[in-house]
């Protein structure tokens, strides 16, 4: 533990995070900062400019290292390893755009394209300076072009190519993911080219060798069709085959992982006002594995998204009659509710209104009582809850109070309230 009583000196601390600077280096306003918090305070100021000088920088000025400065940095904190100093190591060189040109050169010769996808991926999980080094390079296309034309030689040719295609998905991920601000990644007529790469992935466990291979890819490609979908245009989530809808239900069925489920479900939902999607959804056979997911039990943030979607197929005719043909359809969503979450509440009474006011057969009328799900609109309306649910559970009552009222699965107190 170092010793507070240790006086360091003034020139060792950074102007910025004023902590003692591992990276020293100079602007060209002759202020030395730690290459880190300069850095980050370049890109993400409105204005770059110099923190103490207040003379404007760009935010890709020139900053050189400080060399002497660190040396001294070092020997002091030797000289002093006895007050609780640590040494600081000497900095790695930053990332250069030569470097990564060079690195994508490489990935010209199939042979060495694991040895230059690790180093691309080491780039990416270094820092935000990295990977926007990384972007400026042009990697994010290079990723688009590389993960298509491995996602073909697999399918036309049966090459292996799981370890590759993983490593790239992963650098496009990072990438992406550290980059809100870039609206595509891909151009509008590349979108169905690299979905339908990402979708034989996600669909070629036949091709795949080891089991937590297909897990950790999948999921990967998973995450970045999800940034694809986005972005991408209208014409293209119009056009989305029940095929596409097929292979995304196929991952919730599988269980693949939790977070290849949440992403899918995502996508599910982010796709129902587009074109006809909806009707694809239901036909692909969502209603029925959403069922099944929730009786094995979920946790509470996929409970959410599961009732999100099945909220917007239960809107169409096909979409409640598959919920009301599977046996424990009507059950689930009654005895979900009042157990996730307010808006899972809403999206349940929601459900259940549709449901009883454009299907509500004699049969079907009778299972709400017989499962509980009237129970749960009495408890609605007795419950804190919003007035729009408390609304809509009361309109249902109503609708249907002669039938309910006169069963003998009533509870007598619901009766009387």
């Amino acid at each position: 533990m170092e010793d507070e009583t240790l006086e360091i000196p003034n020139y060792f601390i950074c102007p910025i995070s004023l902590q003692i600077m591992k990276d020293p280096v100079t602007t060209i306003t002759g202020i030395t900062y730690d290459r880190d918090s300069i850095q980050y305070w370049l890109t993400t100021s409105d204005e770059a400019q110099c923190p103490v000088t207040k003379q404007p920088l760009t935010k890709d000025t020139n900053l050189t290292p400080n060399h002497t400065l660190r040396r001294l940095i070092q020997a002091w904190c030797v000289m002093n390893a006895n007050h609780g100093v640590d040494r600081i190591p000497t900095p790695k060189q930053p990332t250069t755009k030569s470097h990564v040109m060079k690195l994508h050169r490489d990935l010209k010769s199939p042979e060495l394209y694991k040895v230059s996808l690790d180093a691309l991926f080491v780039i990416a999980n270094e820092n935000e300076i990295s990977r926007r080094c990384l972007n400026e390079a042009g990697t994010t296309g290079l990723m688009i072009s590389l993960i298509t034309k491995l996602s073909k030689e697999s399918h036309h040719t049966g090459n292996n190519n799981t370890e590759c295609l993983g490593q790239a998905l992963n650098i496009l991920h990072l990438i992406w993911l550290n980059f809100p601000e870039k609206k595509r990644i891909a151009k509008s007529k590349d979108d169905h080219e690299f979905i339908d790469s990402l979708l034989w992935i996600l669909g070629s466990d036949d091709n795949m060798i080891k089991e937590d291979a297909i897990v950790e890819v999948q999921t990967r490609a998973i995450l970045v069709l999800k940034m694809v979908i986005e972005f991408s245009v209208v014409s293209t989530l119009e056009r989305l085959k029940v095929e596409f809808f097929k292979l995304l239900v196929n991952l919730i069925r599988k269980r693949t992982s939790p977070q290849a489920m949440k992403a899918a479900l995502r996508i599910l939902i982010d796709m129902c006002p587009w074109g006809r999607n909806r009707m694809k959804i239901v036909e692909a056979g969502t209603v029925f594995e959403l069922v099944e997911l929730e009786m094995n039990g979920v946790e509470k943030n996929m409970s959410e998204l599961v009732f999100n979607l099945l909220a917007h197929l239960c809107s169409c005719a096909d979409g409640r009659a598959q919920l009301i043909k599977h046996a424990g359809g009507i059950a689930v969503v009654a005895k979900r509710m009042f157990r996730v979450s307010p808006g899972t509440d809403e999206r349940a009474v929601h459900i259940l209104t549709l449901i009883g006011r454009f299907s509500a057969t004699e049969q079907v009328v009778n299972e709400m009582m017989r499962v509980g799900a009237v129970s749960k609109l009495c408890m609605a309306l007795q419950m804190d809850c919003g007035p729009c649910m408390k609304n809509k559970a009361r309109e249902i009552l109503k609708l249907h109070h002669d039938v309910w009222n006169n069963s003998p699965c009533m509870p007598l107190y619901l009766i009387t309230r």
